[in-house]
């Protein structure tokens, strides 16, 4: 194979690639003796049918396999050899070609360009950590404590209240007739949260152990007995106790109740845990610090055919004269986003950074237990979505690339008490809120449709502040 490089302009290039007739003929000739063993001709045992009459009957066949394996294994030995990394799939053309006749044809190439990271080494970002008062830790655990009632046997005189946890048995009718699950028992309801039947509660204040109460409620809309929907029903109730609550004591049996050794153990967890709450969105803050830092990075040329295909995705769903308009915009967004894409990708692949399928399944775990109840949905989607996979491992692999610049990087920690973390959250995010109204008017409400790409996006997660409050306590 001789490989000639021709018309350098730029990123563009053509490789023009001659194989000779004789390493043609021989890849024919393996292709014969390939289908040789497998081809029953009459008149011909086996794997003895000779090669003309072979290439009478399949010549043409043949010489379309060969091709296309020639092709592909040339055109990419030429650009391995000559170190071309090709922007998106390379154009070809073939000049001479046939049976018997040597193959001559034309590659014509955008390369990417050559990318310099090694400022990436140096790259500053801010690393926040949040201290936790003492009385930050002590005020979740006592929410937690109000959120395990600990309910104590009251005498038979006492009469429930709200807030007392009532067991009872019930029978109920709609206009005197039973129905399909119409009896309950031991039922036990918490008075005051309403979670039976509208208004059952209210009426079963006051109510004593061994008292006989009806108690009258409207069968809600998604009542199993359609035909009883929306009908008043009334219940039998018999009171089999009552229990109030009692303020949970927060000592150390609190604490191994929760899984943990002691009260002091419990506080360690605690803490960890509000930390955590802030940890993602305030580690996305710094990440969006090191995106902008590599925006910074110099890149003599971005392939115009890139900048193309990026257009048409942030265009994608515009009116063309939307797009027209906006063209010049999009432009820009779209060599901010290839040019980051670049210096990841090359961060990524001179460290050797990869993604195994285990982090793909624990990924995909991941989002299993953050959708509870649609398991299954999920799943279903990624297996026959091979590009919702791709998107994923893109995903998985930007955040590895993105954790060794880290670990690479100059950091600058700050400590930060909880308020100042709720507040640069807060700024994050009405910035993100405005950059995202900005987007919006200059596209008068047109939709536009973002498409991830397989190796690393530029895409940055908005950070929000981190207010949801844990109720479960774990080691893990």
């Amino acid at each position: 194979m001789k490989v000639t490089v021709e018309n350098k302009k730029g990123l563009n290039k053509d490789l023009k690639i001659l194989i000779d007739k004789e390493t043609m003929n021989s890849y024919m000739d393996e292709k014969y003796e390939e289908i040789k063993g497998t081809v029953n001709l009459k008149g011909f045992r086996p794997g003895k049918v000779p090669k003309e009459v072979l290439k009478r009957q399949f010549g043409k066949a043949v010489f379309g396999e060969v091709l296309d394996k020639v092709l592909k294994d040339t055109s990419t030995k030429a650009l391995k050899e000559n170190k071309i990394k090709p922007a998106g799939q390379p154009k070809l053309d073939l000049k001479t070609y046939g049976e018997d006749k040597e193959l001559e044809y034309v590659l014509s190439v955008t390369e990417l360009p050559k990318v310099n990271i090694k400022s990436l080494e140096n790259i500053k970002f801010d690393q926040y950590i949040v201290k936790i008062d003492d009385s930050e830790t002590d005020k979740r655990i006592k929410e937690i404590a109000k959120n395990q009632p600990n309910f104590k046997d009251t005498k038979p005189e006492t009469k429930a209240k709200e807030g007392d946890l009532v067991a009872l048995d019930y029978k109920a009718t709609v206009d005197g007739k039973e129905f399909k699950g119409n009896e309950g028992k031991n039922t036990q309801l918490t008075l005051g949260k309403d979670l039976f039947l509208r208004g059952f509660d209210k009426q079963l204040i006051g109510v004593k152990k061994d008292d006989e109460k009806i108690v009258e409620a409207i069968l809600p809309e998604n009542f199993p007995e359609k035909d009883l929907v929306n009908k008043k029903a009334k219940f039998n109730c018999k009171i089999l106790n009552i229990k109030q609550s009692e303020e949970v004591k927060i000592d150390d049996n609190f604490a191994k109740n929760l899984g943990a050794k002691d009260l002091k153990d419990l506080k360690i967890l605690i803490s960890k845990q509000i930390n955590d709450e802030y940890k993602n969105s305030l580690d996305q803050i710094s990440k969006n610090q090191i995106l902008k830092e590599i925006e910074k990075i110099k890149v003599d040329e971005v392939p115009e055919n890139l900048i193309d295909e990026e257009v048409k995705i942030l265009s994608q769903g515009m009116p063309e004269d939307e797009a027209k308009k906006n063209k010049k915009t999009f432009e820009e967004k779209a060599k901010t986003r290839i040019k980051t894409g670049l210096i990841l990708n090359e961060f990524g692949e001179k460290n050797q950074i990869k993604v195994s399928e285990v982090e793909i399944q624990n990924e995909v775990q991941k989002q299993l237990r953050m959708m509870p109840g649609q398991e299954k949905m999920v799943m279903d989607f990624y297996q026959k979505n091979p590009s919702a996979v791709a998107s994923l491992r893109g995903t998985v692999y930007e955040e590895k690339i993105l954790n060794l610049i880290k670990e690479k990087g100059k950091v600058n920690k700050k400590q930060i008490s909880k308020s100042e973390a709720e507040k640069i959250l807060k700024e994050a995010h009405e910035h993100s809120h405005d950059h995202d109204h900005e987007k919006k008017d200059s596209k008068k409400k047109s939709e536009v449709k973002t498409a991830k790409e397989k190796k690393p996006s530029t895409k940055t997660a908005k950070s929000k502040p981190a207010t949801k409050k844990l109720k479960k306590v774990s080691k893990k």
